[in-house]
């Protein structure tokens, strides 16, 4: 059983170590964070930034340690996709800017095991 949580506590850092990377990467294009795993019954957004032109993106990251269960967006199917856009209506209604122009996107984080990792950012997937 210990190894199950072993690897449990391995797949959340891995998590929080690829958002992190992607927030930095928005913040890099300019975007700034406006939320970090915002979340409600229906679920978690894992970012929320908003961009230059004033566009908010809502953001899913999927990372892993290696493809060998797929690339990491493959993890995305509609019904997640779809979850995804109730979780940002959700989120626009919560902070008052239900009419706000918004796209939901996609980040893949591959981390390696030397630590360096890329990154992987599909706009608009809906």
């Amino acid at each position: 059983m210990r190894t199950v949580g072993n690897k449990k506590n391995l797949n959340k850092s891995t998590g929080a170590a690829g958002e992190e990377f992607a927030a930095q990467y928005l913040l890099n294009r300019g975007d700034e964070i406006l939320a970090r795993n915002w979340r409600v019954r229906e679920g978690e957004l894992d970012l929320v930034s908003l961009d230059r032109n004033g566009l908010i993106h809502m953001i899913e990251v999927k990372t892993r340690s290696s493809s060998a269960f797929g690339h990491p967006l493959e993890a995305i199917d509609s019904a997640k996709a779809h979850r995804i856009q109730r979780l940002a209506l959700a989120w626009l209604a919560t902070n008052g800017a239900l009419g706000c122009d918004y796209q939901i996107d996609t980040v893949a984080v591959l981390i390696s095991s030397d630590g360096s990792h890329t990154i992987e950012l599909r706009a608009n997937i809906l």
